[in-house]
């Protein structure tokens, strides 16, 4: 079947990682009615085996799990080596919460109870901006390179493992770099929501990526009060 939901020839494969019998059901009937690839786990150590022998282009990860929580999956794909989208789905929201799923690899969240239409749109969001990294060239700013066509990035001669959202967030500020960009334009561009997100979601990431980026790199991504970020050299 070809894949509805994303627009792309090729169907694309998609884990639900959730023990709620119902709700997994529920997500892998509606997904497959949109044409996607669907396969369903009910724990963490059955989700890392599912990923390691299949390799999907999404994950669907519930932070409740009955052996290990969804962050600690997400962190132990990540250290070996998986790139694909991760979308945690959660009842619990505080910062710190969302910090973790964040630090650990995530991409994005929805907090239970949610729509169908918003899953939906979330994950054809989240392929979109995975599946369309078209541009050879690489941007540069001080010591820091991001190479478009190899997906890479690097502070001075060291890479920096970032991901695929991570990755989408600083292409933005480095194609406006020296121009300031609003939180919504981030949502809009790195999200790609086609409804109104939280711009929390912004913060979060742009703080985890100056950690990862390191102390003297994050310095270029720069907070303009009540508008947005800029990334600016140093010395401009």
């Amino acid at each position: 079947m070809v894949g509805q939901g994303n627009g792309d020839s090729t169907t694309k494969k998609i884990l639900v990682v959730d023990d709620e019998e119902s709700l997994a059901d529920m997500l892998t009937t509606a997904l497959r009615f949109a044409g996607y690839e669907v396969g369903s786990e009910p724990t963490g150590l059955d989700a890392l085996r599912a990923i390691k022998d299949s390799s999907p282009d999404l994950v669907i990860l519930d932070v409740n799990l009955p052996d290990i929580d969804g962050f600690e999956v997400c962190r132990r794909i990540r250290n070996d080596g998986f790139r694909s989208p991760v979308l945690f789905l959660t009842a619990r929201d505080s910062s710190d919460d969302l910090r973790t799923g964040f630090s650990g690899g995530g991409d994005d969240y929805l907090t239970k109870p949610f729509s169908l239409e918003e899953l939906t749109l979330r994950i054809e969001a989240i392929l979109r901006r995975t599946q369309s990294e078209e541009a050879d060239n690489q941007l540069t700013c001080a010591n820091l390179r991001l190479d478009e066509d190899m997906h890479q990035v690097f502070v001075d001669d060291s890479e920096v493992e970032l991901s695929p959202t991570e990755f989408k967030l600083l292409r933005y500020l480095m194609l406006n770099q020296g121009h300031v960009v609003s939180k919504t334009q981030i949502l809009d561009y790195v999200w790609e929501y086609d409804f109104e997100g939280n711009d929390a979601v912004v913060e979060t990431y742009v703080s985890y990526l100056r950690k990862k980026l390191g102390s003297e790199a994050s310095e270029l991504i720069r907070t303009v009060r009540g508008t947005g970020y800029v990334l600016r050299s140093t010395d401009s």
